[in-house]
């Protein structure tokens, strides 16, 4: 633990903890005359902010290392190379900013005591400051496909999972839902969020980047996919809701992401720019719900998509940069007036019409309040800052945004006490309960698409010896896999023998007779699928493990429209992440241990035929 008491800065202190003092009032709803007192708090501390400082609020940045102030050498080379200082700590001195975001990639997220330890540090680096406000901590822990902390903190299901859970739509039928088309479980989704929720908040991590709000209506979109709850919009509107409430019930920041609306597309907006060619009215009926059922929930920050949406800004602008969607829509047609964070500025999507210097102003000027991981620094930060010098921004302008950050700080409590322990992180982070809580709803989430002949559940008497062959995508945490392995341990607890063998995502000649002189030994062959329409060997290898005669069990372990690809295998499992939660309920389904209960929440069409659908929203067998 970090000293709390500082030798200097009294007021600075007396003031931050007088307004830590009224942000539970605001959070609850208080008076009007209540929340004019605690702004006029705020307001105060952003009157003392020179504009350098002020600039530095808005951005929210990577570093690189494991430590505050001594880091590795490697991640020191790094953080001179994009960013022109060494650590965290020289970060903050330089620019003050407001925002830190943790990936895993930048050596951030070794563990959990190591994390608190950054935070720690982090925070006690700016409030050594002469002005310093606590840091807001950032992460993409999406669960699922996307995570950025992994073991031993608690790896929960993922969006799509979620969706595919069968406990709400039979909760909402016992109460009167009738026919009406909902999925997922919304007191599981809210569960989820609220553990993931409790241990980010446990490390120090209060801004979490979830949950997707995009309506994934693309089976080829290549970027959503299974991080989207679904394909129907009220469904996703009431888990996204779900899990907002969840999150924030353990005082971490929700953030509903893309707005407008990032589910119909074919192109990845890191790599290119997407155009989304809804109507003002499909956009209305599609992309909109999850978003006002995330404004109507209380969600503390909305992500802006590097998306053209020509129908609701003709300009061509992605939507970061669009005041007629961030201002327009987003704040005075669907009434939003908390944080809004722009998606990464390295983003390919943001960067192919203005160059890195214009993109933050512009983006100011839309509307947006945080400016997420520019690629570099310097350049965003002194563009900002030139802008308010030249005119082009005003700094009321830039206090607007200041105050609705501070705001949140506030909320989250990080104006009282923004420090975290060890201790803490030991109460709440991988606990027990919440391990056997991400089990449970992974047992719900498995969906059985295809059964012929009944061949599933497999018997330890007919089918003792299993080969796991297939794909083994990286893990997203760092910390979990391979799939295959996961898959036979977890079968071998279940009484099989059960061996692996990975073929990868793109299996070659060689990789596929070895997994077909394998199989040959086997009573039963379960294969591992991953993004079939991209990979056409995958379709080889099944279609050879089909031709030995032996049974062949397949599991998509991404993307559930794997199984349109693959008409004639016996079984078909969908599972939506690869990640060993979902891995070991998978397998406890082929087992027979629990039964499938899993629902797609997409449409699955046909590979030749679009427009028939094989398997509809609500498909899924049952033993």
């Amino acid at each position: 633990m970090y000293e709390r008491t500082r030798k200097s800065g009294t007021s600075r202190r007396t003031l931050l903890a007088a307004t830590a003092g009224t942000a539970a009032a605001v959070a609850i709803g208080q008076t009007p005359a209540r929340a004019d007192g605690h702004d006029r708090r705020l307001r105060a501390l952003i009157s003392r902010m020179p504009l350098e400082e002020k600039v530095g609020q808005l951005f929210v940045m990577r570093v690189y290392g494991h430590s505050a102030t001594a880091p590795e050498q490697a991640d020191i080379d790094a953080n001179l190379k994009e960013i022109g200082v060494r650590t965290a700590a020289e970060l903050i001195a330089k620019y003050h900013v407001g925002g830190i975001i943790y990936f895993a990639w930048a050596h951030n997220t070794r563990d959990p005591h190591q994390i608190a330890d950054l935070s720690n540090g982090i925070q006690k680096a700016s409030l050594e400051l002469p002005r310093g406000l606590p840091v807001l901590i950032s992460t993409d822990q999406e669960h699922g496909i996307v995570a950025r902390v992994g073991k031993p903190a608690t790896l929960l299901p993922g969006a799509m999972a979620l969706g595919a859970g069968e406990k709400g739509r039979e909760a909402l039928r016992q109460k009167g839902g009738g026919g009406r088309r909902v999925g997922g479980s919304w007191s599981d989704a809210r569960r989820a969020g609220q553990i993931g929720g409790a241990e980010l908040r446990a490390m120090g991590i209060r801004q979490d980047y979830a949950p997707v709000a995009d309506v994934n209506v693309n089976p080829a979109n290549p970027v959503i996919g299974v991080r989207s709850f679904g394909a129907d919009p009220q469904a996703v509107a009431a888990l996204v809701a779900a899990q907002v409430k969840g999150y924030q019930s353990s005082e971490v920041a929700a953030t509903a992401k893309h707005f407008p609306g990032h589910g119909d597309t074919e192109t990845d907006s890191h790599y290119g720019f997407p155009v989304i060619e809804h109507t003002e009215a499909q956009w209305a009926e599609l992309d909109a719900p999850p978003f006002r059922a995330a404004i109507a929930a209380g969600i503390d920050s909305i992500m802006t998509a590097h998306i053209m949406v020509p129908a609701l800004d003709p300009s061509g602008d992605p939507a970061t940069l669009s005041r007629p969607i961030l201002t327009g829509i987003l704040r005075e047609r669907l009434g939003y007036d908390g944080v809004v964070v722009t998606d990464s500025l390295g983003m390919e999507g943001v960067r192919t019409k203005y160059g890195d210097d214009r993109v933050p102003v512009l983006a100011l000027k839309a509307g947006v309040d945080q400016l997420l991981n520019p690629p570099k620094l310097d350049v965003a930060w002194n563009a900002v800052l030139a802008a308010v010098r030249g005119g082009e921004l005003t700094e009321a302008r830039l206090d607007e945004s200041i105050l609705r950050i501070l705001r949140l700080k506030s909320k989250l409590g990080l104006l009282k006490d923004p420090y975290v322990s060890h201790r803490g992180v030991d109460r709440v982070v991988g606990i027990p309960s919440h391990l056997r809580a991400a089990d449970r709803i992974a047992d719900g989430t498995t969906t059985l698409l295809v059964n012929s002949g009944g061949l599933l559940p497999l018997s330890r008497r007919t089918h003792q010896k299993v080969l796991v062959v297939g794909a083994d995508p990286a893990s997203p945490s760092g910390t979990t896999g391979p799939p295959t392995t996961v898959l036979a341990g977890a079968l071998k607890e279940l009484g099989f023998a059960a061996t692996a063998l990975s073929t990868g995502t793109a299996p070659s000649a060689a990789t596929i007779a070895q997994a077909v002189a394998a199989a040959r030994d086997a009573d039963a062959v379960v294969v591992g699928t991953y993004n079939v329409t991209a990979a056409g060997s995958q379709k080889t290898l099944v279609g050879e493990l089909l031709a030995t005669g032996r049974p062949v069990v397949a599991v998509a372990v991404r993307n559930p429209y794997d199984v349109a690809q693959l008409p004639d295998v016996q079984a078909y499992l969908a599972t939506f992440s690869w990640t060993d939660v979902e891995l070991r309920a998978a397998a406890r389904v082929i087992a027979g241990r629990i039964e499938p209960a899993g629902r797609l929440p997409v449409p699955v069409q046909r590979a030749d035929d679009p427009a028939q659908v094989l398997y509809p929203i609500g498909h899924g067998l049952s033993y």
